[in-house]
C-alpha cells in the first residue's frame, strides 16, 4: 500500500486531525487488503467527510435514487451512494474507489435496460450523475456546455428560448451521458452525424483522479475514442456540443392500423433507397402489436409533404398525432412523454443490422410478431418491432467530423432494435426470447441473401451482445491501446460492475 490511510485521507482534501481520527478509529495497521465489506464502510465515510452529508446516500438508501433506473430489472440496492456536483467532486471519487478497490457502477440517466450497467447492489456503490445536470450556452451561442446527469428533454427546453438545438436523443426521459458515450442517434443524424460526432470537447476525470479535457486538439486519440467507446476511460463530467439554429421543421406523426404494416415495410424500403439518400429527411417507424407508428420529417419549413415521402402516401392513419406541419422537435418530446407507461416496468432491447430489402423486412416482421402475440398471451409483454434508416450521409459526416471509433459500414443500411416492456421477473427469460430468437433469424436470413451487415449499434445492443467487438481488430486494437494509456491500473476495467467494457471483447 503506497499510502497509510491518513496520509490518503489528507491528499483527497480531509484535514489533518481528522485524518489521523480516521486512522486511529480504523486501526493503525488497517490495509487496504482488508475485507470488502469494511473496505466499503470506510470508503463511504471517508466519501461524507470529503463530500458532504448530502452527498453520501448511505444505508437506508434513499429509494427515490435507487430506484431512478428505467428498467425494474435494473434497480439494485448498492452499499451507499455517491452524488457529485462538479467534476472536482467525480475526482475525488475516483480515488476512493482506487485507493479501496471497491466495486462501483456509474449512471447518467440509468435508462439503459441491462442490470449492472448503471445500477449495482450491497457488493458495490454507485457514482450517479443526477446532479451535474448543468445545461448552459456559450455567448455566441454555438456551444452548448451539457452535463452527463441531464435529460434530452430538459436540454431541449433549457436551448429552445435561445433559437438553438444540439444532436441528442429522441426521447426526452433518456440521459445525456449514456447516449453519446454509445454514438446517438438524432433526427438530424442523416445531415450532421451521430451526436457524439457533434461533440466539440469532452471534460473527463480519469482514473488517477485527474481532470482532462479530450478534443480534435488536446487528448485527440482519447477524443476519438471517447465517439462510441463506452464507458472505458473514464467519467465525462461536461461535454461541450455544437449547436445548431432551431429552424421549424416539417413533420408528422400518425398511428395506422396494423393491418397495414407490411406495406409500412415495402414503403420504408423504398423510401431509403430513393428519397433516403436526402439527408434532410427521416422516418420514425415502430410497429407495436397492435399499430403502426410513422413519423416523417423533413428539415426545413414546406408548404405540403417533400417529394421524398411519396411511397407513405397510400397508407390511411387511424390518427394524426402531429398533423403534417412546420414544428420544432420539441413537440415530439412531448407526444412521447405523454404516452410513456406510468408503470414502473421491466424493459428490454436489443440490436442487429442488415441491409436495405422490403422482403427480408417482411419475413423477419412476420417471425417476430407470431412469437411476440404467443408470448403476450402468456405473459401480458408488449413489444415493438422498429427499423432506423442509417444512410451513407450519416458514416460519411462522422468522418469528416474527425472519425469515432464506431467503424460504421460506409453504405445505406438499417439498424433494428425492439422495445420490451412487462411486468414479472420470472417472465424475464421467455419474454427475452422473442428478441434473441428474432436477431438470430435478421442473421440468418440476411447471411443467405447476402444482406448481412457485421455492425451492432452500442446503444440498442443487450446485456449479453458484443457491439465493440463488431467494430473491427484495428479499432479494437487502438481502443484497448487507448485505454491502457489513460487507466494504466484498470479500474474501468475489472472494478466497474457493468457495461460494454474493452476486457470482455
Amino acid at each position: 500500500m503506497a499510502d497509510s490511510l491518513a496520509s490518503f485521507a489528507k491528499r483527497i482534501g480531509l484535514s489533518d486531525s481528522h485524518a489521523k481520527a480516521l486512522q486511529s478509529q480504523h486501526g493503525s495497521s488497517w490495509s487496504n487488503d482488508t475485507q470488502p465489506d469494511e473496505n466499503l464502510k470506510i470508503a463511504c465515510q471517508v466519501a461524507q467527510l470529503i463530500l458532504g452529508l448530502d452527498q453520501v446516500e448511505t444505508s437506508p438508501v434513499n429509494q427515490t435514487i435507487v430506484k431512478e433506473n428505467w428498467s425494474l430489472a435494473c434497480v439494485a440496492q448498492p452499499y451507499c451512494v455517491f452524488l457529485p456536483r462538479n467534476s472536482s467532486d467525480v475526482s475525488k471519487i475516483l480515488q476512493i474507489i482506487d485507493y479501496f478497490k471497491i466495486k462501483f457502477a456509474v449512471r447518467s440517466g440509468g435508462h439503459s435496460p441491462n442490470p449492472g450497467w448503471s445500477s449495482i447492489d450491497s457488493s458495490g456503490i454507485l457514482v450517479s450523475l443526477e446532479r451535474l445536470n448543468q445545461v448552459t450556452l456559450s455567448d455566441d451561442k454555438s456551444v452548448a456546455s451539457v452535463g452527463p446527469g441531464g435529460r434530452w428533454g430538459d436540454v431541449d427546453a433549457t436551448l429552445t428560448p435561445f433559437n438553438v438545438t444540439v444532436l441528442g436523443g429522441r426521447a426526452g426521459p433518456v440521459g445525456v451521458g449514456g447516449l453519446l458515450l454509445g454514438g446517438g442517434y438524432h433526427y438530424l443524424a442523416a445531415e450532421h452525424g451521430l451526436s457524439a460526432d457533434n461533440v466539440k470537447n469532452f471534460e473527463i476525470v480519469l482514473a488517477d483522479g485527474n481532470i482532462t479535457n479530450a478534443n480534435a486538439t488536446d487528448n485527440s486519440d482519447l477524443f476519438w475514442a471517447l465517439k462510441g467507446g463506452g464507458p472505458n476511460f473514464g467519467i465525462v463530467t461536461r461535454y461541450d456540443l455544437y449547436t445548431y439554429p432551431l429552424t421549424a421543421t416539417w413533420l408528422q406523426l400518425g398511428i395506422y392500423p396494423i393491418d397495414q404494416a407490411q406495406k409500412t415495410l415495402e414503403a420504408f424500403a423504398t423510401w431509403q433507397k430513393d428519397g433516403g439518400s436526402n439527408p434532410k429527411s427521416n422516418v420514425i417507424l415502430t410497429i407495436t402489436l397492435d399499430a403502426v407508428i410513422i413519423g416523417l420529417t423533413y428539415n426545413e419549413p414546406l408548404s405540403g409533404p417533400p417529394d421524398v415521402f411519396a411511397p407513405f402516401s397510400e397508407l390511411t392513419p387511424l390518427q394524426m398525432l402531429i398533423p403534417p406541419s412546420n414544428n420544432t422537435f420539441s413537440i415530439i418530446y412531448e407526444i412521447g412523454n405523454s404516452i410513456l407507461p406510468a408503470e414502473h416496468l421491466r424493459h428490454d432491447y436489443r440490436g442487429v443490422a442488415s441491409q436495405v430489402d422490403a422482403q427480408l423486412y417482411i419475413d423477419v416482421y412476420n417471425f417476430w410478431r407470431e412469437k411476440a402475440l404467443d408470448v403476450r398471451n402468456s405473459t401480458g409483454a408488449d413489444q415493438a418491432f422498429v427499423l432506423q434508416h442509417v444512410p451513407e450521409s450519416l458514416v460519411a459526416q462522422g468522418i469528416a467530423k474527425g472519425g469515432n471509433a464506431l467503424n460504421i459500414p460506409q453504405f445505406t443500411h438499417q439498424w433494428w432494435t425492439t422495445l420490451v416492456d412487462w411486468t414479472n421477473a420470472k417472465d424475464d427469460d421467455v419474454v427475452r426470447s422473442v428478441a434473441i430468437d428474432t436477431t438470430a433469424k435478421w442473421k440468418e436470413l440476411s447471411a443467405e441473401r447476402g444482406l448481412d451487415v457485421a455492425f451492432l449499434y452500442m446503444n440498442d445492443a443487450s446485456r449479453d451482445q458484443n457491439p465493440i467487438a463488431t467494430y473491427g481488430i484495428d479499432n479494437v486494437n487502438k481502443l484497448k491501446s487507448i485505454a491502457q494509456k489513460y487507466d494504466k491500473s484498470g479500474l474501468f476495467q475489472t472494478q466497474q460492475n457493468g457495461g460494454f467494457l474493452l476486457s470482455k471483447v
